[in-house]
């Protein structure tokens, strides 16, 4: 299974910082010898990854972010790294599609973003493999999100992106889907007209043609750690986190 993990973004909203904001310190953790290091924000994802079956990790950057070669080049979790470059920022869907050669049709994939903090941190053993599902989580204010809209079968009707006054206050914070898949969405993308910068757009135009896809509220507390804000929510969470 490959983890896809889009970490080509600028983070202006949190800049600015020396260092790739993936690479944000955020809480601690403890090593095999027993001494504490602080812990990088995207770590939080590669171990809910590796927890919910991923055996090989990719992340998507820029061509500036050497620093995230250097930190997980060697591999981490007991997992492989691969690493594929955006040449410029180009939205959500650019960025996942970017690791297509990799994927093999009959891979399972999970995407998450890498500047989030979420539990329980095996929510993704919760998602069926045999279609695209989305791992959904309450939040406050579901307009700085994408707000997912699901029948009572937990199907998912419409991807609300970035709604106003949006009809559900549960938005994803993670997917998984087969690899074909995965091609399938890349295809519809590269369709003339469409090039979609975000995600949900996408996939609403892919449900409108007759697929199907699942949420699942197995989510708990999420945080955007890309702002100054969303730093201070993701350490009183983890405060309070056992």
């Amino acid at each position: 299974m490959w983890g896809i993990i889009p970490a080509a973004g600028t983070g202006t909203r949190i800049q600015p910082l020396a260092f790739s904001k993936e690479l944000l310190p955020v809480g601690s953790r403890i090593e095999a010898d027993g001494s504490e290091r602080p812990k990088a924000v995207s770590e939080y994802l590669v171990e809910r990854m590796v927890a919910g079956g991923a055996t090989r990790i990719c992340f998507v950057i820029s061509p500036t972010k050497s620093d995230i070669v250097r930190y997980y080049g060697a591999g981490i979790g007991g997992v492989d790294t691969a690493f594929v470059v955006q040449p410029r920022p180009a939205g959500l869907c650019d960025a996942i599609f970017r690791a297509c050669p990799l994927i093999a049709p009959d891979d399972q994939v999970l995407v998450g973003l890498p500047d989030t903090i979420w539990f329980p941190g095996d929510a993704l053993r919760h998602l069926p493999g045999d279609r695209l599902s989305f791992l959904l989580f309450p939040v406050e204010d579901p307009s700085l999100f994408d707000a997912v809209v699901t029948n009572a079968d937990g199907r998912v009707e419409e991807i609300e992106v970035k709604a106003a006054a949006p009809r559900s206050r549960w938005v994803w914070g993670a997917f998984r889907m087969p690899g074909r898949t995965l091609h399938e969405l890349a295809a519809l993308w590269r369709e003339p007209g469409r090039d979609d910068e975000y995600f949900g757009t996408l996939v609403n135009a892919w449900l409108a043609r007759g697929n199907v896809a699942t949420g699942v509220r197995a989510g708990e507390s999420y945080v955007d750690v890309g702002t100054l804000g969303g730093y201070r929510s993701a350490i009183a969470l983890l405060a309070g986190t056992p």
